[in-house]
């Protein structure tokens, strides 16, 4: 995908994550000083990678997640890399996610208006606050990996112009990536496995 540059893909698996970072024994994301130290954690790593990445939070091997540890860690570090001053590029996809998982992490980002790509058993979907026609544009933008505001617009029953507003917001939201010349929008997933 040369008209985005490289990549750099992150993995992280928040249960060896936590096992590392609080010294303990438990899959458990609980409390939110558990969530701070993830989330710091992470943030350092992009921070000093300074490059595009796409970061990959696993939750495959995570037991427990309650909603404080879920908003410290994962709606606190969508909101810090939504800011204007972000300190990288990063976007962000959740793999492994199950009925553990989902409801919370569904709650917390609905709650603070985010959005995320999640990787669930059934395939890709957002998860968190979003439209009806951001999900629209979001799945027809999936399954054709790329393309422009009229490309999409073809895709779903929606006018160009709220084509194109719902595709800026779900880039401003790290869902999906812009490239600005030309305007052209990537699927993130796809970009995992090409990565």
């Amino acid at each position: 995908m040369n008209e985005i540059g490289p990549v750099v893909p992150l993995r992280f698996d928040l249960s060896d994550l936590v096992k590392r970072s609080v010294a303990t024994l438990y899959s458990h994301l609980v409390t939110r000083p558990t969530g701070q130290a993830l989330r710091v954690g992470i943030e350092s790593q992009i921070r000093d990678l300074g490059a595009l990445c796409l970061t990959v939070l696993d939750f495959s091997e995570v037991v427990v997640l309650d909603y404080s540890c879920a908003e410290e860690t994962v709606a606190k570090l969508l909101q810090h890399f939504q800011r204007q001053d972000r300190p990288a590029d990063a976007y962000f996809v959740a793999r492994g996610v199950d009925d553990r998982h989902q409801d919370t992490l569904d709650a917390v980002l609905e709650r603070q208006g985010l959005t995320m790509v999640a990787e669930l058993a059934d395939g890709p979907h957002l998860i968190g606050h979003a439209t009806a026609v951001e999900s629209a544009v979001w799945s027809a933008l999936q399954r054709i990996t790329r393309g422009d505001a009229i490309t999409v617009a073809a895709q779903v029953d929606y006018p160009q112009s709220a084509v194109a507003t719902a595709l800026d917001d779900l880039a401003h939201r790290r869902t999906i990536m812009r490239v600005d010349i030309p305007r052209t929008y990537f699927a993130l997933t796809p970009l995992i496995d090409a990565a």
